[in-house]
């Protein structure tokens, strides 16, 4: 998840915000907190470490749930619906791509046998809902198939993802009204 936090900032520079002011505000620093752990968990899958797996679903959701804090601080209530929409869009292809392979989600590495990230023998290792995809896939397009060699997604991961980009963004747009709206009144 740590990519999406970095585009959501080169989004916010490009659109002419700040992001140093974001930093001064404790709000953000759950969410960095879990990112960090997110890059460590990453880290031990690289080095065959899959203990943590089993947890890996509730770590998922408390780190959704840190959003919270930065939509009740800066009320990012309209951003928060239509981030919602996309994690209500993006589980449910998740949902149905489980359903439809028997209660699994295929995964389809590419770049990620060639960094590492996955190995051949992997899936037998973690033993959880992925397993190496085959011909007999159903619904392909919308299984774990875009490899960044680090992570593989599916379009319903990059829509729950999307969340994580609006939040971000519209954080630092608020921060930055604020900012701006203090500096006049100086």
């Amino acid at each position: 998840m740590i990519e999406t936090l970095l585009l959501a900032l080169v989004f916010s520079i490009i659109r002419g915000y700040k992001i140093r002011p974001i930093f001064r505000s404790w709000a953000i620093y759950p969410v960095l907190v879990c990112a960090l752990i997110y890059v460590i968990l990453d880290v031990m899958l690289f080095n065959g470490n899959y203990n943590f797996i089993k947890y890996a679903n509730i770590f998922h959701y408390l780190y959704l749930l840190t959003f919270l804090i930065l939509i009740i601080k800066y009320e990012l209530n309209i951003s928060a619906i239509i981030g919602s929409i996309f994690i209500f869009i993006g589980s449910t292809l998740n949902n149905m791509v489980i359903a439809a392979n028997n209660g699994k989600m295929p995964v389809f590495p590419t770049l990620s046998y060639w960094t590492g990230y996955a190995k051949p023998d992997s899936f037998m290792k973690v033993n959880d809902i992925h397993v190496l995809g085959n011909s007999a896939t159903k619904f392909k397009f919308l299984t774990d198939i875009f490899d960044v060699g680090y992570s593989i997604m599916s379009i319903g991961d990059i829509c729950i993802r999307v969340f994580v980009l609006i939040i971000i963004f519209n954080t630092i747009k608020a921060i930055n009204k604020i900012s701006v709206v203090g500096e006049k009144n100086i």
